[in-house]
């Protein structure tokens, strides 16, 4: 599609500032004069010409670079032969409005208007420049269907955009991959909080952009992000540096054009800023012109990517060269000329010296003859060759030169060098960049020293690499680094990175710097003092070798001993009338049941494992029902021989083997109970993390809680049955009435396990053991206590009671059915009868006249 446009120049067409006819011309766009008045706009007012001055002599090297590859290239035999290559080079002044002037006179030549199409013909076949993005985007809209055009320093990632520049090339990367770049510098050295400036244009707008949006993702925050440019009036740029100045971040990242950050430092330098990491775009940080100023000790320290430094033979000879004497006409040469060594060629100048023309540039050192840092004179370099290379391929192939954009596109060739040079898919090089840093030599003057490099082509986390450096960085940071341990917690209403460090929770650990959350330990894990390491957790469980287990262990051993004491008083008082009234068989059971139960204590204590989980309850089950069951028999035997209501003289009514039956069904009947819940769903070891997270408890899960509390309750219900049969026999005859301590063992038994279900459920951890054990010794000591130590009491110390007569006593028989018999007809006689009743026991029987009539207490 073709459409018409028309140009109109007001005021007078702009001339090139160096100018050389060929049958092909390349056009240049420079900032050679780098100044332009400062003054705010008017809406009512005519603006002033705009007049640049003061010649810039990088940009003026870069021109003159261009015209010493024109000048190779039109002395070689095997590129362009026959073809003799011109240049027409404008100054664009660093400004989009001089950039417009230029793009005229490079289209239109003298003409003031220009209106024809697309396939209209220019006065030069390509252009080499502009050196800032805003007048190479400005030269681009205009001339994108007139002319290709090859930049070697503009770096703005806009102009990658092949759709609005299909006929836009550059020698030099993207800010695309400088952005990211200057964001993973920022980050390696840990800097997360920092100030940022850019140039208020093409250039510094997207560059900034897209560093802050990589800056982002890596974790860096931004305190403030200003805009300046090199137009700026005075105030705008205090105010600029007083936000530095006053901001807390101490690394301020300058996305800036050489002239924007010129007049940025002479402002830092009045109101004296100092102590600042400075992290610099390729625009400035190589500059030899900044390191030459009064400012550049602010600069000290400073790093940045540059393009890869490069050596161009011959350039420094033809540059040492240039004389207003090549181009006497040529104003800008005298310019030049006067500017290097400060004379003028017109005498009438008071106090300024006459120049001779006799002045050598062998003897001035300035950023014009410095060809140390060939870096963007080096992409001008390539971008002529670029050029010549493509018309050579062109004309080598007949087509018209409106074709040159593919032969651009496709050209691939390597310099004098060595360093080859093409253009990817979006009229882009490849994106390398060297990382520099500003040091000082022994003579104290500053010097670039290459530091590492990054290239984009590379996976990722090989890209970027930097050297071991002996220098001491500064910090900064919003907020100190939280150490391992703490996590981040944002402050509300300020950005991500600053933040206060709250300790993780109990179970939970940070093990690296800056965690942005705590990470939970495993279940059977838990958090050190520190929080920054997950250690197993403690197993508790009630063992030998602590202060309750050990107490406990010890009055259990002390109960079993004690009932051993008693056993033996009783075997050694067995003959006498006492223990023999108190049925000494079933004694001696009760004393052994005793004994295993204060015993089965001890299972409780100790790691839990399969066998002592089952072990501790069928212990506890079986002793205590067998405990209970000679405790009900000896009352049942009580109770049946003095409470017979009449004569039963075929069958005793409670002999040996019934009592041992009673004894034995007791306990037999809890041994199934035993059986079939450790057949079904017995007691097993089980690791409970839920009551107490930090730790966990070692318990013996009941496997069956049915099981547990059918068991319990068979025990409740023979000692309720003993405490309702002893109650019954509370009021028999003293000297007899085993009935009255048997009721009170019971009421504590009763007592002491009634306290132990609310106990043993809400008791934590290794406290629910103890609990029981508790249970199962006050219990123990109730029942030994209560039956055995009135007894011993007698056998030890008030033997004159363990007497046969006193076993007898006054009204000894005043059974009902007793009454009326006369005194001398109830002597009695002793004869030794094994297995009988109860109270007495074996040696007291009814005369043979009571005999006679039938007695319940046959043997009392």
């Amino acid at each position: 599609t073709r459409f018409m446009t028309i140009f109109l120049l007001l005021g007078s067409p702009v001339l090139p500032v160096l100018s050389k006819s060929g049958d092909i011309t390349i056009g240049g766009a420079f900032s050679v004069y780098t100044q332009t008045p400062k003054s705010s706009p008017s809406l009512t007012e005519t603006p002033e010409p705009l007049i640049c001055t003061r010649i810039s002599f990088r940009e003026f090297r870069f021109a003159q670079t261009m015209i010493f590859a024109i000048e190779e290239i039109n002395n070689s035999s095997s590129l362009l032969p026959n073809i003799s290559v011109g240049y027409k080079i404008f100054d664009s002044c660093g400004s989009t409005l001089p950039s417009t002037r230029a793009a005229m006179g490079l289209i239109n030549g003298q003409e003031k208007t220009f209106g024809k199409s697309c396939t209209g013909q220019s006065t030069v076949h390509a252009i080499i420049g502009a050196s800032k993005s805003s007048s190479t985007i400005c030269y681009a809209y205009i001339l994108f269907c007139f002319l290709f055009q090859i930049s070697h320093f503009s770096t703005c990632a806009c102009l990658s955009n092949r759709k609005e520049h299909p006929s836009f090339f550059r020698t030099i990367p993207s800010d695309y991959y400088q952005s990211r770049a200057l964001a993973q510098l920022v980050k390696h050295f840990g800097w997360t909080w920092v100030g940022a400036v850019r140039s208020d244009n093409d250039y510094g707008n997207n560059g900034m952009a897209t560093f802050i949006e990589a800056a982002t993702q890596e974790g860096i925050c931004v305190e403030y992000s200003e805009a300046i440019s090199w137009t700026s009036l005075d105030e705008q740029v205090e105010r600029v540096v007083r936000v530095i100045k006053t901001g807390t971040a101490k690394v301020v990242v300058a996305f800036l054009g050489y002239d924007e950050m010129d007049i940025l430092l002479e402002e830092a330098l009045r109101q004296n800023i100092t102590g600042l990491q400075w992290v610099g775009s390729e625009s400035w940080i190589t500059s030899s012109n900044l390191a030459l100023r009064k400012y550049s000790g602010i600069l000290t320290g400073s790093i940045g990517f540059a393009i890869k430094k490069a050596k161009i033979a011959g350039l420094q000879e033809f540059l040492l060269q240039v004389h207003p004497s090549q181009d006497p006409q040529n104003h800008i040469l005298k310019e030049f000329w006067e500017e290097t060594f400060g004379c003028s060629f017109q005498p009438s100048l008071k106090g300024v010296k006459q120049c001779s023309g006799s002045e050598r540039l062998r003897d001035i050192k300035n950023p014009f003859t410095d060809v140390s840092e060939l870096r963007i004179s080096n992409n001008v370099y390539k971008a002529v060759y670029a050029v010549a290379h493509a018309m050579h391929s062109m004309l080598k192939c007949g087509e018209k030169s409106e074709e040159i954009a593919k032969h651009i596109q496709d050209v691939n060739f390597s310099l004098q060098s060595g360093e080859k040079v093409y253009f990817d898919e979006r009229g882009d090089p490849a994106a390398t960049y060297q990382l520099v840093n500003w040091q000082k030599n022994s003579a104290g003057d500053p010097v670039f020293v290459t530091v590492g490099s990054y290239d984009a082509s590379l996976p990722d986390g090989k890209q970027f690499t930097i050297k071991e450096m002996n220098l001491t960085w500064p910090i900064s940071v919003c907020s100190e680094s939280c150490f391992p341990g703490f996590r981040q917690a944002v402050i509300k209403g300020k950005p991500i990175c600053c933040f206060s460090c709250i300790a993780c929770a109990a179970g939970e650990i940070s093990n690296s710097t800056n965690s942005a959350e705590c990470s939970p330990c495993p279940l059977e894990y838990w958090s050190n003092e520190d929080h920054n390491k997950c250690v197993p957790k403690v197993i508790e469980f009630l063992s030998y070798e602590e202060t309750m287990g050990a107490l406990l262990a010890g009055f259990s051993l002390f109960g079993a001993s004690l009932t051993l004491v008693v056993s033996f008083v009783f075997f050694w008082f067995r003959h006498t009338p006492l223990v023999k009234a108190s049925n000494s068989e079933l004694s001696f059971f009760l004393l052994l049941s005793l004994t295993l139960c204060f015993l089965c204590a001890l299972t409780f204590i100790g790691q839990p494992t399969d066998w002592s989980c089952m072990l501790r309850h069928v212990a506890f089950g079986i002793t205590f029902a067998l405990c209970i069951s000679c405790i009900l028999t000896k009352t049942i035997t009580v109770v049946i021989a003095f409470t017979a209501k009449r004569p039963a003289n075929t069958v005793p009514q409670c002999s040996v083997l019934l009592q041992r039956m009673g004894v034995l069904g007791g306990t037999f009947l809890q041994v199934l109970i035993c059986v079939v819940w450790l057949t079904l769903a017995p007691p097993f070891p089980h690791k409970n993390t839920v009551y107490a997270a930090e730790r966990i408890i070692l318990e013996c899960s009941l496997g069956s809680s049915i099981g547990f509390w059918v068991v319990l309750g068979y025990i409740g219900l023979l000692a309720v049955l003993c405490l309702i049969l002893a109650f019954l026999a509370r009021k028999l005859p003293d000297n007899f009435n085993e009935a009255k301590f048997i009721t009170f063992s019971m009421l504590i038994f009763i007592a002491v396990w009634v306290t132990f279900i609310p106990a043993y459920v809400s008791s934590p951890g290794k406290f629910t053991v103890a609990v029981e054990i508790f249970a199962i010794l006050a219990s123990s000591f109730g029942l030994l206590f209560c039956i055995f130590a009135p007894k011993c009491y007698i056998l030890l110390l008030k033997p004159e009671r363990n007497t046969k007569n006193h076993m007898m006593g006054r009204n000894q028989f005043a059974h009902p059915w007793i009454t009326g018999v006369p005194k001398k007809q109830q002597a009695l006689h002793y004869r030794r009868k094994s297995g009988a009743c109860g109270v007495v026991g074996d040696g007291i029987q009814l005369h043979p006249e009571v005999q006679n009539r039938g007695s319940g207490l046959q043997t009392v």
